[in-house]
């Protein structure tokens, strides 16, 4: 019989409506995958009941031609959105055993449209981190090894963390690593994500999956555990371009409960899929040619670049010369964001609470028992940057920067640039342990191709593209105008099919 786990998430869809299987038994095989794959430490709460319950329902759904769009499609979902009756930590202790008695908006969609839950994925703590090697439940080791590595074949894999010795296994990017892995292991068709300075793109890249964060506003940011409230998005990481097009339209749309949500039309991403790109022109930004750049990301840009240009596309050097200063603005105005966001957790309405003499110690004891070393860092980098006295010399400039970068890239489309072609990470995954924990600034170097992005709202794609020479996955990343994912789901698939595809062919960890 067919491993109904390996199938894609549109495959799984087809397979339903022509009855090949039933939805219960396309959720019992991605319950027993996730029991098997409890050493890389993807999910942090396993809801098989749920699941169960709700795959029943949409078998008698699709028994009376009622299905929705992701009727009977298993799927996890990130430990940042609110689920409700369902424990939502946001990876943190701070949060404790919290069970909201909400839902969050995009996750709700998901629920209206017949998707089945199969529970809680790994972040990093709030989601501050690319490497998932800060949440307060252990790091998530990537399911890809460096060729010739038999790490983990014999007794260094355990539960949960045991199976993350350092400078063996690999991380799987962040914030989303729980997701990416999630869905590079097969243990979800599809995964919910975030993406505040590239967490969809980056973790998706390093785990050959696919994911896409939307126009700033796309989705609705309501029930999601907040990091940096102007530069968060909600979006998928899927196994491909149709399957991400496939989830974005269920999650996508306007909601009033969300201030800076666009109530604009959604359209029919999965019609985007597999159309034409002759003609359209594609921007090769200077300014990302960064000195001392990986040879085999250059090499894999430059195929890119080919593969676009063979399907018709023109290709045209730009530049965004506000670019360089991207990732100093982003680390002033995410921790600023972050300091006033996680200001609530103070152990007084929910959450952990520690005992002190004074509400002031019991504040004070709380927030350092409850946040992690990360977190921490980016409160206090906040806290100092909207100090009286430094709000003009950082934050302020930091936003003044932002608007550049904004602009820089709304010069170049209104050029007739349809997208811009960039490298997704700088390297491909390293190992857990590898980096950050003596120069954190090391660590954030791994957004220097994402976080324009964010900054100037814009959606961004990363599609796998190739192999590194250690046998490790490498993506590439489409820049697009606003509320044209359509755009970057069409460029997405030329790449897509150009490249193939890079599952993980063993399950190692089993």
């Amino acid at each position: 019989m067919t491993d109904l786990t390996r199938l894609t998430l549109t495959d799984a869809r087809d397979g339903l409506k022509a009855k090949q299987f039933s939805a219960t038994e396309l959720a019992k095989a991605h319950i027993a995958a996730v029991e098997q794959a409890r050493a890389l430490n993807a999910y942090v709460l396993e809801t098989p009941e749920h699941a169960l319950k709700q795959a029943a329902a949409s078998d008698e759904k699709l028994a009376k031609g009622e299905a929705g769009p992701l009727e009977g499609l298993p799927l996890g979902i990130k430990d940042l959105f609110a689920t409700k009756g369902v424990r939502t930590t946001a990876c943190s202790k701070i949060l404790g055993n919290f069970v909201p008695a909400y839902e969050s908006t995009v996750s709700s969609q998901l629920w209206r449209d017949g998707a089945v839950m199969l529970g809680k994925l790994n972040n990093d703590e709030f989601a501050m981190g690319s490497s998932n090697e800060s949440s307060a439940f252990g790091p998530v080791v990537n399911p890809w090894r460096r060729k010739g590595s038999n790490v983990g074949l014999g007794s260094n894999v355990g539960a949960g963390a045991a199976g993350a010795i350092e400078g063996n296994h690999l991380v799987p990017g962040g914030s989303s690593g729980g997701s990416a892995a999630a869905v590079a292991a097969h243990l979800c068709l599809a995964a919910t994500a975030t993406d505040t300075g590239g967490s969809i793109r980056q973790p998706a890249a390093f785990t050959g999956a696919v994911g896409i964060k939307p126009t700033y506003g796309r989705c609705s940011r309501w029930g999601i555990v907040a990091f940096a409230s102007s530069l968060d998005q909600a979006g998928p990481i899927g196994k491909t371009v149709r399957d991400c097009a496939v989830m974005l339209r269920s999650m996508a749309g306007h909601d009033p409960k969300d201030t800076t949500s666009v109530d604009r039309a959604v359209p029919d991403y999965e019609a985007s899929v597999g159309r034409s790109v002759k003609g359209m022109k594609i921007g090769i930004p200077r300014e990302y040619r960064l000195e001392g750049l990986n040879a085999e990301i250059d090499a894999l840009w430059q195929q890119g670049i080919d593969w676009l240009k063979a399907a018709g596309a023109e290709i045209v050097e730009i530049s965004l010369p506000h670019a360089k200063y991207a990732l100093p603005a982003y680390y002033i105005v995410a921790p600023a964001e972050a300091s006033s966001n996680l200001a609530r957790y103070d152990g007084v309405r929910y959450g952990l609470r520690e005992q002190g003499r004074d509400i002031v110690e019991m504040y004070e004891k709380t927030r350092a028992a409850g946040f992690g070393a990360e977190v921490r860092r980016r409160i206090m980098i906040g806290t100092y940057v909207l100090s009286s006295g430094y709000y003009d010399a950082y934050y302020l400039r930091a936003q003044k920067v932002r608007t550049l970068i904004k602009r820089d890239f709304e010069a170049v489309y209104d050029q007739g640039i349809d997208a811009v072609l960039t490298p997704a990470t700088p390297s491909a995954a390293f190992g857990i342990g590898e980096k950050g924990s003596a120069d954190p600034v090391e660590m954030y170097l791994n957004d220097v191709f994402t976080v324009t992005v964010n900054m100037a709202g814009l959606p961004g794609i990363a599609v796998p593209a190739g192999l590194d020479s250690q046998g490790l996955p490498l993506g590439l990343q489409l820049i697009g105008r606003p509320f044209d994912e359509e755009t970057l789901f069409s460029l997405g698939q030329v790449i897509e099919e150009a490249a193939g595809h890079f599952p993980v062919t063993e399950r190692w960890w089993a």
